[in-house]
């Protein structure tokens, strides 16, 4: 059973929607992040509305109002995109509030620095605050996906073929019901100690860059002020 090829298929569903639900979700979420620190009050509100309907609302109850929901709308898309839309729209919710914490936790100093320096706010964007807020925001994207990885398993329920699924027609055409659980339980054991293993690999490498910058700012001669701050920052 755990070399089967129902299951191999499986597990490849799952990890490509969930790469993709992740990627898809992570835009969305430093859209809404930027919005709720807008200073415009409707679009706070409007960004605002949408988190709390996500986080308050079963990921299960959402797969199933958009795939059954929708086509009595006019709206017809098939299993995957229906899968990948509800994955999608429920992940954002909650990485949106990683990627605000995130950003709000480098110093505003640092992005006044940058502006004194000349700089455009898309190159102090890109060059000052978001390498230091990956640094922060990798332990807690690496648990978000670590999670949706086994939340894929939901989509069972709209008849996606991911690997929960693929265990369930094999147990039926063999009735070798524990083996097939088992079977499907060792890999996505597998799965999430491989992400396991990736996700130390990015937080030593951010890391290491950090401390290496740390370093060089605390460096006797360096100066002192926000630019010297800012210059180490960035070295």
């Amino acid at each position: 059973m755990l070399t089967s090829t129902q299951l191999l298929k499986g597990a490849w569903v799952t990890v490509w929607m969930t790469a993709v639900s992740m990627a898809l979700g992570l835009v969305l979420a430093v859209i809404v992040a930027a919005a709720r620190s807008s200073r415009f009050t409707a679009l706070r509100g409007v960004t605002g509305f949408y988190v709390w309907l996500m986080r308050g609302t079963p990921l299960l109850v959402q797969l199933v109002i958009i795939y059954t929901g929708l086509p009595q709308l006019g709206v017809k898309l098939s299993v995957i995109e229906a899968a990948i839309l509800g994955l999608v729209l429920n992940e954002a919710a909650y990485l949106s509030e990683i990627v605000r914490s995130g950003l709000m936790s480098v110093p505003s100093g640092q992005t006044e620095a940058a502006r004194a320096l000349g700089m455009s706010p898309l190159r102090v964007f890109r060059v000052v605050v978001l390498p230091q807020a990956l640094r922060i925001m990798i332990p807690s994207l690496g648990n978000s996906f670590n999670s949706l990885l086994k939340t894929t398993t939901l989509l069972s329920v709209i008849s996606v073929q991911e690997l929960l699924r693929q265990t369930q027609f094999a147990v039926q055409l063999n009735f070798r019901v524990l083996e097939g659980l088992v079977a499907a339980a060792i890999y996505y054991l597998i799965l999430t100690t491989v992400w396991g293993f990736v996700q130390q690999a990015l937080e030593r490498k951010f890391g290491r860059g950090y401390d290496r910058n740390y370093r060089r700012k605390a460096t006797p001669g360096a100066g002192d002020g926000p630019a010297a701050e800012l210059e180490a920052v960035n070295r």
